[in-house]
């Protein structure tokens, strides 16, 4: 593994220079010849575990790639060989747009999807609110967003289409709380319910997938 600013010819694995020193990221390839639909993942909670490589993240990865997707994940700042501190979003965000802004080098007419799960989607919510990406984000997923993290709230909603993937046995984000903030803060969100579904979608995600590519296709 080596550092790098240049996007990938095959699915690997590399270091970026990011603010707080190198970020692992790892992007896989379609199989179509020419890459038009990028996806942009973040994972879950760092300090509760949560890296690139949880069963959340990979399925949204299987999924994408199923829809000639080029599909992209990074651990966040001291997570894998990500260097730095965790920084409750702030730093994290800051890292993400530097990726962002890598794709787009690359890819500037690619259509791009920025995901997130849990922690990782207040994250790319963040992200996804600011003027700066409002033309260049075409979609945000958020899969069980924790809506009662500080400051969740208080951001400014993003224009772009969104889904909101949300199990209703969650036990880490009440999803009442998630399904009445949609209502009330994206009221035109896709919204993908999950019925007997916990927070780290045990037993669904073979369903999670599905839905993925119903609703992405």
């Amino acid at each position: 593994m080596t550092m790098t600013t240049s996007f990938p010819t095959q699915s690997s694995t590399v270091l970026l220079q990011g603010e707080a020193g190198q970020l692992e990221v790892a992007v896989t390839l379609p199989k179509v010849a020419a890459i038009h639909k990028v996806i942009l993942i973040c994972h879950p909670h760092p300090l509760y575990g949560g890296t690139m490589d949880n069963k959340v993240v990979s399925t949204l990865v299987r999924s994408f790639d199923e829809l000639d997707y080029a599909t992209v994940r990074f651990n966040f700042r001291g997570v894998g060989r990500s260097e730095g501190l965790h920084d409750q979003g702030h730093g994290e965000a800051q890292d993400l747009e530097l990726i962002l802004n890598w794709i787009l080098q690359a890819m500037p007419d690619a259509n791009v999807v920025l995901a997130g799960f849990s922690f990782g989607s207040y994250v790319a919510y963040q992200v996804a609110a600011s003027c700066q990406w409002s033309a260049t984000i075409q979609r945000l997923l958020l899969v069980a967003p924790p809506v009662q993290y500080p400051g969740f709230s208080s951001i400014t909603p993003p224009v772009m289409p969104i889904v909101v993937v949300q199990g209703e046995a969650d036990e880490v984000v009440e999803p009442d709380k998630v399904f009445a903030w949609v209502e009330h803060t994206l009221p035109e969100a896709s919204v993908l319910r999950m019925a007997d579904t916990s927070h780290f979608f045990h037993g669904k995600l073979i369903e999670l997938k599905r839905l993925l590519i119903q609703e992405f296709s």
